[in-house]
């Protein structure tokens, strides 16, 4: 077997209607397609073949599994949390530093744990 890269991350969310409203608004990610009738949008991650696939799950957020966890590049970590801020998403803690930059945490409305991180510290690594 040979693995050729990432397809999706999918992200189950309660409803497709609100999950929209952070993936698109707070975070500025744009809609590739969405087929509402199969509850399901994709969005956009940096101009990248895979994209976050956002599948509604009348389970998510419930505890009946463990919130999924997804990291994207920022060019920066801590001014992406001030204007997350002013949008009023709090990040879960303040930015913390990690080997290559920053990085922050948010939760969407089900809990799924968005980390924004940069590469500040070794651009050589990043985009």
């Amino acid at each position: 077997m040979r693995v050729l890269g990432i397809d999706n991350v999918v992200v189950p969310v309660g409803e497709l209607a609100g999950a929209k409203e952070f993936y698109a608004g707070a975070l500025g990610l744009p809609v590739k397609f969405e087929l509402p009738e199969q509850g399901i949008a994709l969005f956009d991650v940096g101009g990248e073949g895979p994209g976050i696939l956002l599948r509604v799950d009348r389970e998510a957020g419930r505890g009946s599994s463990p919130a999924m966890r997804v990291w994207l590049e920022v060019p920066d970590a801590r001014a992406a949390a001030r204007e997350l801020a002013g949008l009023g998403v709090e990040p879960l803690a303040p930015p913390f530093e990690v080997g290559t930059g920053w990085t922050v945490e948010v939760a969407d409305p089900w809990g799924n744990v968005i980390g924004l991180t940069d590469y500040l510290k070794r651009p050589e690594l990043g985009r």
